[in-house]
């Protein structure tokens, strides 16, 4: 980001674990007791903080991974169209799936989970 260490971003946060996707939760919650599921919550929580979505002054940037690294940044100009898409669950999580639109039918970012949906299209469209 082109922004000062000091300046804070308008957005900038993980997607949320439980609230992304509460069945799949749930399931590794109950295979727990069998060892399987500790290792897909330590798994899935490792991922979860590996991806980060910023949003700044100038660009929004997307960086996941945990050993092979994927950034994506898109200039804020650019962006044509902002979509969060939000089922009934993610409506009580408050939490979406997050698409953003450059040029073309297809999204250029697409990111599951993101927090507080109406405080990140704030943060896109000024």
């Amino acid at each position: 980001m082109s922004a000062t260490p000091s300046m804070k971003p308008r957005y900038q946060e993980h997607p949320r674990m439980f609230a992304d996707e509460p069945g799949k939760f749930l399931l590794a919650c109950l295979l727990v007791p069998i060892g399987v599921g500790i290792v897909w919550l330590i798994v899935w929580y490792i991922k979860i903080k590996c991806t980060l979505l910023t949003v700044g002054d100038e660009r929004v940037l997307l960086s996941r991974g945990v050993f092979n690294k994927e950034r994506l940044e898109i200039e804020l100009e650019s962006i044509r169209t902002v979509q969060i898409d939000q089922t009934f669950v993610d409506r009580i999580f408050n939490c979406g799936v997050l698409k953003v639109f450059t040029a073309g039918d297809r999204p250029e970012l697409v990111q599951k989970g993101m927090p507080d949906p109406e405080r990140l299209r704030s943060a896109l469209r000024t």
